[in-house]
């Protein structure tokens, strides 16, 4: 098979499974909501991460999306249809990413414009921002919740179990990087989320800016892809 036909087919994986879409409406809808509830009263806060903090629980959804994705292969025999059909794993490894990855980025993109739009008008909390800084925490934003996915769709491909693999994100992100993450110091900056969260600040006085923070969430995500590449290509389905 081609390229175009093996996409077309992921692609199809994904629209007919009733949780994803309802995964990306989540991230929509939760990362919009707490956005507006944001509060802009501290003058001492940074304005862009509070208008995008809504980002923080919204990721989650990000995360389950590219879990229940990937580990839809592992239910009922699926994996082994979809190999019969494409035999070239790596070909049908890199189209399921492929699958995964756009509809994350785009729903990305319209959640940040909305997300920075319904804390404006709520408290105020993007005022002041420039063109320029909006613009790239709009583009940062919806390139780390891809990344973010596509790490669980790894990571899920490494376990073959989508509830397994949230048994190990979700707390990590939720309590590690909060909890954890203050203790250790600057290690903190280069956990997958802490970084690539840089991207949604306006100042940043740590260890990476935004781009580079980004491209070691970017480290993280092709390294958790190359392990669940590998275990395709060499694990019985």
């Amino acid at each position: 098979m081609t390229h175009a036909p093996v996409l077309h087919s992921e692609w199809l994986k994904i629209r007919t499974l009733r949780s994803l879409p309802a995964a990306l409406l989540a991230l929509f809808a939760v990362t919009t909501a707490f956005s507006a509830l944001a509060g802009a009263d501290d003058p001492q806060s940074d304005p862009l991460f509070t208008a995008l903090s809504g980002v923080l629980p919204g990721q989650i959804a990000a995360v389950s999306f590219g879990a229940l994705a990937m580990a839809a292969e592992y239910h009922g025999g699926a994996l082994r249809l979809s190999l019969a059909a494409v035999p070239r794993r790596g070909r049908w490894f890199t189209a399921k990413a492929t699958a995964v990855a756009v509809p994350v980025l785009l729903t990305g993109l319209v959640t940040a414009v909305a997300a920075l739009g319904a804390a404006r008008a709520r408290s105020g909390a993007a005022d002041g921002l420039t063109g320029s800084e909006q613009a790239r925490a709009i583009v940062g934003c919806a390139v780390y919740l891809m990344l973010m996915a596509l790490f669980a769709a790894g990571l899920t491909a490494v376990l073959r179990s989508g509830v397994a693999a949230l048994s190990v994100l979700v707390p990590f992100i939720l309590v590690v990087s909060f909890v954890v993450g203050d203790s250790v110091g600057t290690v903190a900056d280069f956990l997958p989320d802490k970084a690539g969260q840089t991207v949604l600040h306006r100042t940043y006085d740590g260890s990476l800016g935004p781009w580079s923070g980004l491209a070691v969430t970017a480290l993280w995500t092709a390294a958790a892809l190359a392990a669940g590449a590998w275990c395709v290509r060499r694990r019985d389905t």
